[in-house]
């Protein structure tokens, strides 16, 4: 997948996992209880270097209450981008989008290329699929194709394949490895189902099912039921290229800690595997 700008972005000190063209970021959404300055602020703590924002994100600081998304003017897209690069972040995707209206979709791909973004993770219509193939042509950024639980139209491999098999190689996944075990789907079987279509992940680790059921939330990598080294050692084995957005949705108010834990799991595992 394409990492032109990623790789200009990684100059320096790098992880081992950075080097074979691996990249962690900040999905926004983790800290939505927080303005997008403030998650700057948590993202640049963390050490990570990308950023995935969510549509909707409200901005805070001097902007306050407007949000991110292609209805930002020119001016406050440069301000964004100049405050991101003051700390080291790269805006590297959006999502997670979607839309009713059609003529939204060439909004946010002008708006992803003026923002000088990677991809846009979405879970496009199933009647809005020639247009998106059409603009990811026009725009050349890369589509990653969320999987939400069902009845979200993309909840397993097949349904996404059956979609975008015949289409443009820049239209792949935006894996959510917690959402496929979720709905009872191996996580590592569902890697091995979309190898070369693999975009972005938003990757995570999470909870046994609860004794007589409850929410499968996510807890620190490596302490859950997910196969987390598995997970990375078949996408190795792909010679995947692409982001890992963490998106951590548990523990909102105060996740910084577990999310620390869960960078250095990754970093230990990724220097092992490589």
């Amino acid at each position: 997948m394409a990492c032109s700008l990623l790789c200009c972005w990684t100059a320096g000190a790098q992880t081992k996992a950075e080097k074979h063209g691996w990249h962690l970021a900040m999905q926004s959404y983790t800290f939505h209880n927080f303005p997008l300055t403030e998650t700057l602020d948590k993202t640049q703590s963390l050490g990570l270097k990308y950023m995935e924002v969510f549509p909707g994100h409200k901005l805070g600081g001097k902007w306050g209450d407007k949000v991110f998304d292609f209805n930002l003017d020119a001016q406050t897209r440069k301000e964004i981008l100049e405050l991101a690069a003051s700390k080291g972040v790269k805006l590297v995707g959006t999502g997670v989008f979607t839309t009713d209206n059609p003529a939204d979709w060439e909004k946010e791909f002008r708006f992803a290329k003026a923002m000088g973004m990677e991809f846009i993770s979405c879970e496009p219509k199933v009647a809005d699929w020639n247009l998106v193939e059409s603009l990811v042509k026009k725009y050349h950024i890369e589509v990653a194709v969320h999987n939400h639980p069902k009845p979200a139209p993309y909840w397993n491999p097949d349904l996404l394949l059956a979609q975008i098999r015949n289409r443009s190689r820049l239209i792949g996944s935006c894996a959510d490895v917690g959402h496929w075990r979720r709905q009872g789907l191996d996580p590592i079987q569902c890697l091995k189902e979309l190898k070369g279509r693999i975009i972005s992940l938003h990757f995570k680790d999470i909870i046994a099912q609860p004794a007589g059921g409850g929410e499968q939330h996510d807890t620190v990598w490596g302490s859950g039921v997910l196969n987390v080294k598995g997970m990375l050692e078949e996408l190795k084995r792909q010679n995947f290229k692409g982001v890992f957005s963490i998106e951590y949705e548990y523990n909102w108010e105060n996740s910084v800690p577990d999310i620390r834990k869960s960078i250095a799991y990754f970093n230990r595992v990724t220097n092992e595997i490589f």
